[in-house]
Protein backbone atom coordinates (compact mmCIF):
# COMPACT_ATOMS: atom_id res chain seq x y z
CA UNK A 1 0.00 0.00 0.00
CA UNK A 2 0.90 3.72 -0.99
CA UNK A 3 2.54 5.30 2.19
CA UNK A 4 0.66 8.25 0.54
CA UNK A 5 -2.62 7.23 -0.05
CA UNK A 6 -4.91 4.84 2.16
CA UNK A 7 -8.35 3.74 2.03
CA UNK A 8 -10.61 7.01 3.84
CA UNK A 9 -13.49 5.01 5.38
CA UNK A 10 -17.14 5.83 6.26
CA UNK A 11 -16.37 8.31 8.68
CA UNK A 12 -13.34 10.01 7.29
CA UNK A 13 -15.09 13.08 6.55
CA UNK A 14 -16.03 12.83 10.74
CA UNK A 15 -14.01 16.42 11.63
CA UNK A 16 -16.59 16.81 15.23
CA UNK A 17 -13.93 17.41 17.92
CA UNK A 18 -15.48 15.33 21.18
CA UNK A 19 -14.22 17.84 23.11
CA UNK A 20 -16.14 21.12 21.53
CA UNK A 21 -19.16 19.99 19.66
CA UNK A 22 -21.34 22.37 18.51
CA UNK A 23 -23.81 24.39 20.84
CA UNK A 24 -27.37 23.86 19.52
CA UNK A 25 -29.27 27.11 19.88
CA UNK A 26 -32.47 27.42 22.03
CA UNK A 27 -34.24 29.45 19.01
CA UNK A 28 -32.65 28.80 15.29
CA UNK A 29 -34.52 32.21 14.34
CA UNK A 30 -33.09 34.71 16.74
CA UNK A 31 -30.37 37.28 16.18
CA UNK A 32 -28.04 37.90 18.54
CA UNK A 33 -27.47 41.51 18.79
CA UNK A 34 -23.66 41.67 19.91
CA UNK A 35 -23.11 39.45 16.53
CA UNK A 36 -25.23 41.13 13.74
CA UNK A 37 -25.28 44.92 12.55
CA UNK A 38 -27.24 46.81 14.78
CA UNK A 39 -30.18 47.46 12.85
CA UNK A 40 -30.83 43.74 11.54
CA UNK A 41 -34.03 42.18 12.38
CA UNK A 42 -36.74 40.35 11.62
CA UNK A 43 -39.95 41.67 9.83
CA UNK A 44 -43.15 38.76 9.42
CA UNK A 45 -40.33 36.26 9.75
CA UNK A 46 -37.88 37.94 7.11
CA UNK A 47 -34.53 39.31 8.36
CA UNK A 48 -34.51 42.79 7.58
CA UNK A 49 -31.04 45.10 7.56
CA UNK A 50 -31.23 48.70 7.59
CA UNK A 51 -34.85 48.41 7.23
CA UNK A 52 -34.21 45.97 4.34
CA UNK A 53 -36.01 42.69 3.70
CA UNK A 54 -33.54 40.28 2.27
CA UNK A 55 -36.15 38.60 0.12
CA UNK A 56 -36.36 42.17 -1.69
CA UNK A 57 -32.29 43.04 -1.60
CA UNK A 58 -31.67 39.41 -3.61
CA UNK A 59 -34.68 39.82 -6.00
CA UNK A 60 -33.20 43.25 -7.11
CA UNK A 61 -29.93 42.42 -6.52
CA UNK A 62 -28.89 38.97 -7.33
CA UNK A 63 -27.28 36.07 -4.95
CA UNK A 64 -24.84 36.14 -3.56
CA UNK A 65 -24.95 39.47 -2.43
CA UNK A 66 -22.71 41.34 0.09
CA UNK A 67 -24.84 43.96 2.35
CA UNK A 68 -23.22 46.81 4.27
CA UNK A 69 -25.64 48.56 6.94
CA UNK A 70 -24.04 52.32 6.44
CA UNK A 71 -25.14 53.36 9.78
CA UNK A 72 -23.84 50.22 11.67
CA UNK A 73 -20.38 51.42 9.58
CA UNK A 74 -20.73 55.00 10.34
CA UNK A 75 -22.02 54.52 13.82
CA UNK A 76 -19.06 52.57 15.08
CA UNK A 77 -16.61 55.13 13.82
CA UNK A 78 -18.50 57.51 15.82
CA UNK A 79 -18.13 55.12 18.74
CA UNK A 80 -14.13 55.11 18.04
CA UNK A 81 -13.97 58.72 16.91
CA UNK A 82 -15.18 59.92 20.27
CA UNK A 83 -13.19 57.13 22.27
CA UNK A 84 -10.25 58.19 21.27
CA UNK A 85 -10.38 62.09 21.86
CA UNK A 86 -7.18 63.30 21.40
CA UNK A 87 -5.76 60.85 19.71
CA UNK A 88 -6.09 59.81 15.90
CA UNK A 89 -8.11 56.93 15.07
CA UNK A 90 -7.71 55.43 11.06
CA UNK A 91 -9.33 53.14 9.75
CA UNK A 92 -7.63 50.06 8.30
CA UNK A 93 -8.63 49.59 4.34
CA UNK A 94 -7.20 46.35 4.30
CA UNK A 95 -10.57 44.92 6.02
CA UNK A 96 -12.93 46.46 3.19
CA UNK A 97 -12.40 49.30 1.17
CA UNK A 98 -14.41 51.02 -1.79
CA UNK A 99 -14.79 54.58 -3.11
CA UNK A 100 -18.24 54.85 -0.95
CA UNK A 101 -16.19 53.80 1.98
CA UNK A 102 -13.71 56.30 1.86
CA UNK A 103 -16.24 58.84 1.76
CA UNK A 104 -17.67 57.71 5.03
CA UNK A 105 -14.48 57.18 6.34
CA UNK A 106 -13.88 60.69 5.34
CA UNK A 107 -17.60 62.05 6.64
CA UNK A 108 -16.59 60.54 10.01
CA UNK A 109 -13.20 62.55 10.54
CA UNK A 110 -10.92 59.30 10.70
CA UNK A 111 -7.91 58.86 8.65
CA UNK A 112 -7.39 55.97 7.16
CA UNK A 113 -4.68 53.49 6.29
CA UNK A 114 -3.17 52.06 2.68
CA UNK A 115 -1.15 49.50 2.12
CA UNK A 116 -1.12 49.40 -1.87
CA UNK A 117 -0.46 52.01 -5.07
CA UNK A 118 -4.69 50.64 -5.56
CA UNK A 119 -5.92 51.46 -2.02
CA UNK A 120 -4.42 54.67 -2.06
CA UNK A 121 -5.93 55.57 -5.74
CA UNK A 122 -9.57 54.60 -4.44
CA UNK A 123 -9.11 56.90 -1.65
CA UNK A 124 -7.55 60.03 -3.56
CA UNK A 125 -10.17 59.39 -6.23
CA UNK A 126 -12.62 61.04 -3.86
CA UNK A 127 -10.83 63.28 -2.68
CA UNK A 128 -9.48 61.84 0.76
CA UNK A 129 -6.95 64.05 2.49
CA UNK A 130 -3.52 62.70 1.69
CA UNK A 131 -2.17 64.14 4.99
CA UNK A 132 -5.32 61.46 6.80
CA UNK A 133 -3.73 58.86 4.85
CA UNK A 134 -0.76 56.09 6.09
CA UNK A 135 1.01 53.98 3.50
CA UNK A 136 1.59 50.75 4.78
CA UNK A 137 3.19 47.73 3.72
CA UNK A 138 6.02 45.33 4.00
CA UNK A 139 7.74 45.81 0.04
CA UNK A 140 6.65 48.78 -1.14
CA UNK A 141 7.28 49.58 -4.58
CA UNK A 142 9.47 52.67 -5.69
CA UNK A 143 6.11 53.81 -7.75
CA UNK A 144 4.00 53.34 -4.94
CA UNK A 145 6.53 54.48 -2.49
CA UNK A 146 7.05 57.88 -4.49
CA UNK A 147 3.17 58.69 -5.50
CA UNK A 148 2.99 58.45 -1.77
CA UNK A 149 5.39 61.11 -0.87
CA UNK A 150 4.33 62.59 -4.61
CA UNK A 151 0.81 63.61 -2.71
CA UNK A 152 1.87 64.33 0.37
CA UNK A 153 0.34 61.41 2.83
CA UNK A 154 0.63 62.36 6.29
CA UNK A 155 2.41 59.25 7.29
CA UNK A 156 4.76 56.60 5.90
CA UNK A 157 5.43 53.42 7.41
CA UNK A 158 9.28 52.25 6.99
CA UNK A 159 9.42 48.10 6.61
CA UNK A 160 13.07 47.94 5.88
CA UNK A 161 16.66 49.47 5.29
CA UNK A 162 15.79 49.37 1.70
CA UNK A 163 12.99 51.30 1.79
CA UNK A 164 14.73 54.14 4.04
CA UNK A 165 17.33 54.70 1.20
CA UNK A 166 14.44 54.93 -1.56
CA UNK A 167 12.55 57.46 0.76
CA UNK A 168 15.60 59.64 1.11
CA UNK A 169 16.03 59.28 -2.42
CA UNK A 170 12.87 60.54 -3.40
CA UNK A 171 12.08 63.51 -0.69
CA UNK A 172 15.10 64.89 -2.35
CA UNK A 173 13.70 64.33 -6.05
CA UNK A 174 10.60 65.65 -5.19
CA UNK A 175 11.36 68.53 -2.48
CA UNK A 176 9.34 67.05 0.11
CA UNK A 177 10.29 65.78 3.75
CA UNK A 178 7.81 63.32 4.37
CA UNK A 179 6.97 61.55 7.70
CA UNK A 180 8.24 58.45 8.54
CA UNK A 181 7.66 55.91 11.53
CA UNK A 182 9.40 52.74 12.02
CA UNK A 183 7.31 49.44 12.20
CA UNK A 184 8.64 47.61 15.15
CA UNK A 185 8.45 43.45 15.29
CA UNK A 186 8.01 43.82 19.60
CA UNK A 187 8.26 39.86 19.74
CA UNK A 188 4.80 39.48 21.31
CA UNK A 189 2.23 36.91 21.03
CA UNK A 190 -1.21 37.83 20.56
CA UNK A 191 -2.93 34.88 21.06
CA UNK A 192 -4.72 34.54 17.87
CA UNK A 193 -3.97 32.44 14.26
CA UNK A 194 -0.28 32.06 12.80
CA UNK A 195 -0.80 33.65 9.25
CA UNK A 196 -2.62 36.64 11.19
CA UNK A 197 -0.07 36.91 14.11
CA UNK A 198 2.52 40.07 13.00
CA UNK A 199 4.72 40.77 15.93
CA UNK A 200 7.00 38.13 16.04
CA UNK A 201 10.43 38.18 15.10
CA UNK A 202 9.99 35.46 12.51
CA UNK A 203 7.87 36.71 9.42
CA UNK A 204 7.76 39.65 6.92
CA UNK A 205 6.53 42.38 8.52
CA UNK A 206 8.70 45.26 10.39
CA UNK A 207 12.13 45.81 12.11
CA UNK A 208 13.02 43.62 15.16
CA UNK A 209 13.83 44.88 18.24
CA UNK A 210 15.61 42.48 20.09
CA UNK A 211 17.73 42.05 17.05
CA UNK A 212 18.54 45.98 16.83
CA UNK A 213 17.28 46.62 13.03
CA UNK A 214 14.75 48.89 14.81
CA UNK A 215 17.90 50.84 16.66
CA UNK A 216 19.23 50.65 13.68
CA UNK A 217 16.48 51.84 11.86
CA UNK A 218 15.91 55.07 13.56
CA UNK A 219 19.86 55.59 13.07
CA UNK A 220 19.05 56.01 9.56
CA UNK A 221 16.50 57.77 8.89
CA UNK A 222 17.63 60.55 11.34
CA UNK A 223 20.81 60.68 9.38
CA UNK A 224 18.83 61.58 6.52
CA UNK A 225 17.86 65.00 6.82
CA UNK A 226 15.47 65.07 4.22
CA UNK A 227 12.75 62.62 6.28
CA UNK A 228 11.25 63.51 9.72
CA UNK A 229 10.66 60.70 12.02
CA UNK A 230 7.76 60.97 13.90
CA UNK A 231 7.52 58.07 15.80
CA UNK A 232 6.86 54.27 15.92
CA UNK A 233 4.46 51.74 14.61
CA UNK A 234 3.65 48.22 16.30
CA UNK A 235 0.77 45.45 14.99
CA UNK A 236 0.97 42.60 16.88
CA UNK A 237 -2.00 40.64 14.81
CA UNK A 238 -5.30 40.70 14.13
CA UNK A 239 -8.88 38.79 16.30
CA UNK A 240 -7.76 40.49 19.51
CA UNK A 241 -10.17 40.52 22.15
CA UNK A 242 -7.84 41.91 25.24
CA UNK A 243 -5.57 44.94 25.67
CA UNK A 244 -2.58 42.72 27.79
CA UNK A 245 -0.46 42.14 24.57
CA UNK A 246 -1.36 45.91 23.75
CA UNK A 247 0.61 46.71 27.38
CA UNK A 248 3.35 44.60 26.43
CA UNK A 249 4.35 46.05 22.84
CA UNK A 250 4.06 49.46 24.80
CA UNK A 251 6.44 48.55 26.89
CA UNK A 252 8.90 47.59 25.02
CA UNK A 253 8.26 50.39 22.52
CA UNK A 254 9.31 52.57 25.30
CA UNK A 255 12.35 51.14 25.31
CA UNK A 256 13.18 51.95 21.84
CA UNK A 257 11.67 55.77 22.79
CA UNK A 258 14.24 56.05 25.64
CA UNK A 259 17.10 54.69 23.18
CA UNK A 260 16.18 57.04 20.64
CA UNK A 261 16.39 59.91 23.16
CA UNK A 262 19.87 59.23 24.80
CA UNK A 263 21.36 58.37 21.38
CA UNK A 264 20.29 61.00 19.01
CA UNK A 265 18.44 63.53 21.69
CA UNK A 266 15.21 62.99 19.92
CA UNK A 267 11.57 63.12 21.27
CA UNK A 268 9.39 61.18 19.16
CA UNK A 269 5.52 62.55 19.60
CA UNK A 270 3.60 59.37 18.19
CA UNK A 271 2.86 55.96 19.17
CA UNK A 272 0.72 53.59 16.57
CA UNK A 273 -0.04 50.71 18.03
CA UNK A 274 -2.09 49.38 15.28
CA UNK A 275 -5.37 47.16 15.17
CA UNK A 276 -6.65 43.88 15.29
CA UNK A 277 -9.73 44.37 17.69
CA UNK A 278 -11.83 41.33 17.39
CA UNK A 279 -15.15 40.99 17.38
CA UNK A 280 -18.08 38.12 18.21
CA UNK A 281 -18.55 35.84 15.33
CA UNK A 282 -19.99 33.07 17.11
CA UNK A 283 -22.14 32.67 20.47
CA UNK A 284 -20.15 33.11 23.32
CA UNK A 285 -17.19 35.08 21.81
CA UNK A 286 -16.19 38.49 23.65
CA UNK A 287 -15.13 41.53 22.55
CA UNK A 288 -14.26 44.33 24.41
CA UNK A 289 -16.13 47.89 24.54
CA UNK A 290 -14.34 50.60 22.30
CA UNK A 291 -14.49 53.05 25.64
CA UNK A 292 -12.71 50.50 27.11
CA UNK A 293 -10.11 49.91 24.66
CA UNK A 294 -9.71 53.48 24.43
CA UNK A 295 -9.36 53.94 28.29
CA UNK A 296 -6.95 51.11 28.74
CA UNK A 297 -4.44 51.73 25.79
CA UNK A 298 -4.27 55.97 26.83
CA UNK A 299 -3.71 54.50 30.92
CA UNK A 300 -1.08 52.18 29.18
CA UNK A 301 0.45 54.89 26.97
CA UNK A 302 1.20 57.04 29.96
CA UNK A 303 2.12 54.79 32.33
CA UNK A 304 5.03 53.83 30.20
CA UNK A 305 5.64 57.14 29.09
CA UNK A 306 6.18 58.20 32.85
CA UNK A 307 8.13 55.03 34.02
CA UNK A 308 10.26 55.85 31.05
CA UNK A 309 10.47 59.60 31.68
CA UNK A 310 9.04 60.95 28.17
CA UNK A 311 6.35 62.88 27.77
CA UNK A 312 2.83 60.92 27.03
CA UNK A 313 2.95 60.38 22.55
CA UNK A 314 -0.29 61.02 20.98
CA UNK A 315 -1.76 57.53 20.33
CA UNK A 316 -2.95 56.31 16.90
CA UNK A 317 -5.01 52.87 16.59
CA UNK A 318 -6.34 51.48 13.29
CA UNK A 319 -9.24 49.43 13.58
CA UNK A 320 -10.58 47.61 10.32
CA UNK A 321 -12.38 44.86 11.22
CA UNK A 322 -14.09 46.42 14.01
CA UNK A 323 -15.75 48.71 12.23
CA UNK A 324 -16.22 46.95 9.12
CA UNK A 325 -17.08 43.16 10.46
CA UNK A 326 -20.65 43.53 11.73
CA UNK A 327 -21.92 45.79 9.57
CA UNK A 328 -21.43 43.58 6.69
CA UNK A 329 -23.97 40.20 5.85
CA UNK A 330 -23.43 37.83 2.76
CA UNK A 331 -26.96 36.55 1.79
CA UNK A 332 -26.67 33.58 -0.15
CA UNK A 333 -29.64 30.92 -1.97
CA UNK A 334 -29.62 27.48 -0.56
CA UNK A 335 -29.51 24.43 -3.83
CA UNK A 336 -28.30 21.35 -3.27
CA UNK A 337 -28.95 19.56 0.66
CA UNK A 338 -27.63 16.49 1.36
CA UNK A 339 -28.21 14.54 4.38
CA UNK A 340 -25.05 12.25 5.13
CA UNK A 341 -26.91 9.64 7.42
CA UNK A 342 -25.17 9.47 10.92
CA UNK A 343 -22.94 12.93 10.50
CA UNK A 344 -24.57 16.06 9.18
CA UNK A 345 -26.13 17.70 6.38
CA UNK A 346 -24.22 19.39 3.92
CA UNK A 347 -26.70 22.66 2.51
CA UNK A 348 -24.67 23.85 -0.61
CA UNK A 349 -25.31 27.41 -1.43
CA UNK A 350 -24.70 29.82 -4.56
CA UNK A 351 -21.06 30.87 -3.23
CA UNK A 352 -18.56 29.89 -1.22
CA UNK A 353 -14.54 30.44 -0.76
CA UNK A 354 -14.51 32.69 -3.98
CA UNK A 355 -16.50 35.18 -2.03
CA UNK A 356 -15.54 33.94 1.73
CA UNK A 357 -12.20 32.27 1.77
CA UNK A 358 -11.71 33.44 5.35
CA UNK A 359 -12.75 29.45 6.75
CA UNK A 360 -10.92 27.84 4.19
CA UNK A 361 -7.71 30.07 4.87
CA UNK A 362 -7.51 30.07 8.87
CA UNK A 363 -10.46 28.16 10.15
CA UNK A 364 -12.87 31.33 10.45
CA UNK A 365 -15.74 30.51 12.24
CA UNK A 366 -19.49 32.67 12.08
CA UNK A 367 -22.86 32.58 12.39
CA UNK A 368 -25.74 31.35 9.88
CA UNK A 369 -29.30 32.08 10.06
CA UNK A 370 -32.01 30.91 7.65
CA UNK A 371 -33.11 34.41 6.40
CA UNK A 372 -36.23 34.21 4.21
CA UNK A 373 -38.55 33.17 6.54
CA UNK A 374 -38.70 31.81 10.36
CA UNK A 375 -38.92 28.07 11.14
CA UNK A 376 -40.11 26.27 13.99
CA UNK A 377 -38.88 22.48 12.76
CA UNK A 378 -35.89 20.54 14.75
CA UNK A 379 -32.57 21.62 14.06
CA UNK A 380 -30.01 19.63 12.18
CA UNK A 381 -26.63 19.44 12.07
CA UNK A 382 -25.14 20.78 8.85
CA UNK A 383 -22.13 22.07 7.25
CA UNK A 384 -22.54 25.28 5.13
CA UNK A 385 -20.87 24.53 1.96
CA UNK A 386 -19.93 26.79 -1.94
CA UNK A 387 -20.00 25.48 -5.16
CA UNK A 388 -16.41 25.16 -5.94
CA UNK A 389 -14.18 21.99 -6.52
CA UNK A 390 -12.77 21.64 -2.82
CA UNK A 391 -13.81 20.17 -0.39
CA UNK A 392 -12.34 22.77 1.41
CA UNK A 393 -14.81 25.09 0.26
CA UNK A 394 -16.69 25.77 3.09
CA UNK A 395 -18.79 29.07 4.37
CA UNK A 396 -19.33 28.02 8.01
CA UNK A 397 -17.95 23.96 9.23
CA UNK A 398 -20.00 23.08 12.13
CA UNK A 399 -23.85 25.09 12.85
CA UNK A 400 -27.70 23.96 13.38
CA UNK A 401 -29.68 24.80 10.98
CA UNK A 402 -33.47 24.21 10.53
CA UNK A 403 -34.76 20.40 9.61
CA UNK A 404 -37.49 22.06 7.09
CA UNK A 405 -34.65 23.85 5.16
CA UNK A 406 -35.20 23.71 1.15
CA UNK A 407 -33.68 24.59 -2.00
CA UNK A 408 -34.55 28.08 -3.02
CA UNK A 409 -34.56 29.21 1.09
CA UNK A 410 -32.05 32.30 1.70
CA UNK A 411 -29.03 32.18 3.89
CA UNK A 412 -27.73 35.08 5.89
CA UNK A 413 -24.32 34.81 7.36
CA UNK A 414 -23.11 37.49 10.15
CA UNK A 415 -20.52 39.43 10.46
CA UNK A 416 -18.51 38.96 6.97
CA UNK A 417 -18.09 43.20 6.36
CA UNK A 418 -14.72 42.70 6.82
CA UNK A 419 -11.80 40.91 4.39
CA UNK A 420 -14.43 38.76 2.71
CA UNK A 421 -14.81 40.78 0.02
CA UNK A 422 -11.27 42.23 -0.02
CA UNK A 423 -10.38 38.69 -0.76
CA UNK A 424 -12.64 37.36 -3.24
CA UNK A 425 -11.64 35.95 -6.33
CA UNK A 426 -12.46 34.30 -9.04
CA UNK A 427 -11.98 30.58 -8.53
CA UNK A 428 -13.61 28.54 -10.97
CA UNK A 429 -14.55 31.78 -12.57
CA UNK A 430 -17.30 33.23 -10.30
CA UNK A 431 -17.87 36.56 -10.62
CA UNK A 432 -17.36 38.27 -7.69
CA UNK A 433 -21.19 39.19 -6.01
CA UNK A 434 -22.11 42.64 -5.71
CA UNK A 435 -22.06 44.90 -2.40
CA UNK A 436 -25.11 46.88 -1.70
CA UNK A 437 -25.21 49.25 1.19
CA UNK A 438 -28.26 49.54 2.94
CA UNK A 439 -29.91 52.50 5.03
CA UNK A 440 -33.71 53.38 5.67
CA UNK A 441 -35.18 51.21 3.86
CA UNK A 442 -33.46 51.75 0.58
CA UNK A 443 -30.51 50.13 -1.52
CA UNK A 444 -27.84 51.08 -3.39
CA UNK A 445 -24.67 49.13 -5.20
CA UNK A 446 -21.56 50.50 -3.97
CA UNK A 447 -19.62 48.06 -5.97
CA UNK A 448 -21.47 46.38 -9.12
CA UNK A 449 -21.41 42.28 -9.80
CA UNK A 450 -18.90 41.35 -11.72
CA UNK A 451 -20.08 39.93 -15.13
CA UNK A 452 -18.81 36.63 -17.96
CA UNK A 453 -17.52 39.82 -19.94
CA UNK A 454 -15.39 41.09 -16.48
CA UNK A 455 -13.97 37.48 -16.38
CA UNK A 456 -13.01 37.45 -20.22
CA UNK A 457 -11.86 41.17 -20.19
CA UNK A 458 -8.08 41.17 -21.09
CA UNK A 459 -7.53 37.94 -22.59
CA UNK A 460 -6.08 37.21 -25.87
Amino acid sequence: MSRFAHPAGDRHAEVLPEDRPPHVPSDLNTLDPTIWSRTSGRVDGSVTIGGADVRDLVARHGSPLYVVDEEDFRSRCRDYREAFTGGEVHYAGKAFLCREVARWIMDEGLGLDVCSAGELAVALSVGFPPERITMHGNNKSLAELEKAVEVGVGHIVADSFEEIARLGFLADKHGRRPQVMIRVTVGVEAHTHEFIATAHDDQKFGFSLSSGAAAEAARRILALPQLELVGLHSHIGSQITDTAGFEVAARRLATLLVQIKEEHGVVLPELDLGGGYGIPYVDGDVAPDVKEIADSLREIVAKVARSAGLPVPRLTVEPGRAIAGRAGVTLYEVGTIKDVEGLRTYVSVDGGMSDNIRTALYGAEYTARLASRESTAQPMLSRLVGKHCESGDMVVRDLWLPGDLATGDLIAVAGTGAYCRSLANNYNYLPRPAVVAVKAGESRVIVRRETEDDLLRGQA
